[in-house]
């Protein structure tokens, strides 16, 4: 059984990973319209992982007799700059989703629930990942500079 304070923080987690969601959408949408197709698949890609975590985040909490929810999910931006200030918010948001998942270990540690810990290393470990990727194509975007930001763009497009 899932104390009620684990439970409740997970639920946030879930709304947060289901902005998280919206947010790539969105910027999948601002970048094909302004013709950049491989990265609006890459975060389309992300868009479709981030609803993955909650999922998982959500069976996780019925298994364990708890009640998953998803609560009030707070609008996010439409409009964007370029496509490196674009990794660069998405390298910084990941840098947040890090420490939120951090902190959800702490609540696990905290509530002396391993199998909690367990799952959530998972999260841990591929968080550390998207962290990674998104710092690699910011670093990309920045030596490719215009001339070669379509190479970049038809790299990020064969993502799988």
């Amino acid at each position: 059984m899932i104390t009620e304070k684990l439970q409740n923080a997970i639920n946030e987690q879930i709304t947060a990973e289901m902005w998280s969601a919206n947010l790539y959408l969105s910027m999948s949408f601002f970048m094909e319209k302004e013709g950049y197709a491989g990265m609006a698949s890459w975060l389309m890609k992300q868009y479709r992982e981030e609803t993955e975590h909650a999922c998982a985040m959500a069976a996780y909490i019925i298994k364990r007799g708890g009640k998953a929810k998803v609560d009030k999910i707070d609008v996010v931006p439409n409009d964007f700059g370029t496509p490196l200030q674009i990794f660069e918010q998405v390298y910084e948001h990941e840098c947040r989703v890090s420490k939120m998942i951090d902190a959800l270990v702490d609540v696990a540690a905290a509530e002396n629930d391993k199998a909690t810990q367990d799952f959530l290393w998972g999260f841990v470990r591929e968080q550390v990942e998207e962290e990674s990727t998104a710092a690699g194509i910011v670093d990309m975007l920045k030596k490719a500079g215009e001339a070669g930001i379509f190479y970049v763009d038809a790299k990020l497009g064969e993502r799988k």
